[in-house]
């Protein structure tokens, strides 16, 4: 397995700015989650900053934010907030951080209707929509009731819905303290997830698209049930892997800062590609519901909210594997069977 080229060997403290580029700086916040932090990139903008993602709307995070404008901002505003993609710990504080600085957002398309369509669901409309998808695909039981009885949990990440932002789209180009971005568009954790890169240093703000240690989480939704976002993901990897050099920086949303892009692509690819193996081979064998390949997919016993990320991204595999004529599916007695 391919190892990083880091550009630091650890984290900066919380609410500590620290420089990786000419004008880009890194803030690192912890979470109350699984995946226990996020990082957040400041870029200079003369008298203001530009940021890139806000973190997750709790009061541990908001404190941190305070302390950050109070000390590590030098006294100037944040004027635009850049959110890569839709997911809680991402937007989480978006609004609240808008609002404040009386900044702009700005977001794609897609993860802007993707924010206003998960935020604006009722906890009912939530659990019923999650009970009945993965219930189809053999979740039951406990397991169900803790997968899908906890109501709309992204409304209680998120401070409150951000405002109505700028759309940006792929190849949109941002003019930050006198420099070029430009946006690049990665798929599968999310629909439509902007990355940026500034050419003329070759730096790379990956959001969740690319993670060095880590494969973003694939999954399959109740409101896009057919959806294929492993191919997604895997294509527009490749595309980023064509379109930057090599040599580029990538400042991932989680863990550290890394050289050594393409081949951090070849590995995600790869690891993709025995998970659809290894899935086809056991369905080939015996039917299987994604709940019955989970002991397949994933090494690690699953508890609580690992269970349902875990059927998503079964689910996904299982999905890809269908469009691409691999294995049939079939409803039998109201569960989804793959063979």
């Amino acid at each position: 397995m391919f190892e990083p080229d880091y550009l630091f060997s650890a984290h900066p403290q919380p609410a500590e700015r620290r420089q990786v580029a000419d004008g880009v700086y890194w803030l690192h916040f912890p979470m109350p989650l699984a995946l226990d932090h996020i990082n957040l990139w400041l870029l200079d903008d003369g008298d203001a900053w530009v940021l890139v993602d806000a973190g997750l709307a709790t009061a541990e995070l908001r404190a941190l934010w305070d302390n950050v404008i109070d000390n590590a901002l030098d006294g100037k505003p944040i004027r635009r907030i850049i959110l890569t993609h839709f997911h809680p710990d991402h937007v989480g504080l978006a609004d609240w951080l808008a609002r404040r600085f009386n900044a702009e957002v700005c977001m794609t398309r897609t993860e802007w209707a993707t924010t206003r369509m998960v935020y604006q669901r009722s906890d009912a409309e939530a659990d019923a929509s999650f009970r009945d998808f993965l219930g189809a695909h053999g979740l039951q039981s406990a397991a169900l009731d803790s997968a899908a009885g906890g109501g709309n949990a992204y409304r209680r990440m998120v401070f409150a819905l951000p405002p109505e932002p700028h759309l940006i789209e792929a190849g949109s180009r941002l003019l930050i303290g006198g420099r070029e971005w430009r946006v690049h568009i990665g798929r599968g954790h999310a629909p439509e997830h902007a990355c940026l890169y500034r050419s003329d240093d070759h730096v790379l703000i990956a959001g969740d698209q690319i993670l060095p240690r880590i494969s973003s989480n694939l999954s399959v939704t109740p409101h896009e049930p057919d959806a294929d976002p492993v191919c997604a993901f895997v294509q527009s990897l490749q595309a980023l892997k064509q379109a930057l050099p090599a040599d580029t920086l990538v400042l991932p949303g989680h863990g550290l800062p890394f050289r050594g892009l393409r081949e951090r692509v070849d590995d995600l690819v790869q690891h993709h590609r025995q998970q659809l193996n290894a899935a086809e081979q056991a369905c080939r064998a015996e039917a299987r519901t994604a709940f019955h390949l989970l002991p397949v997919l994933f090494e690690r016993e699953l508890q609580g909210p690992q269970i349902f990320f875990a059927m998503g991204e079964a689910i996904a595999h299982l999905n890809c594997l269908h469009a691409q004529g691999r294995v049939r599916r079939d409803l039998h007695d109201g569960m989804w069977l793959f063979q």
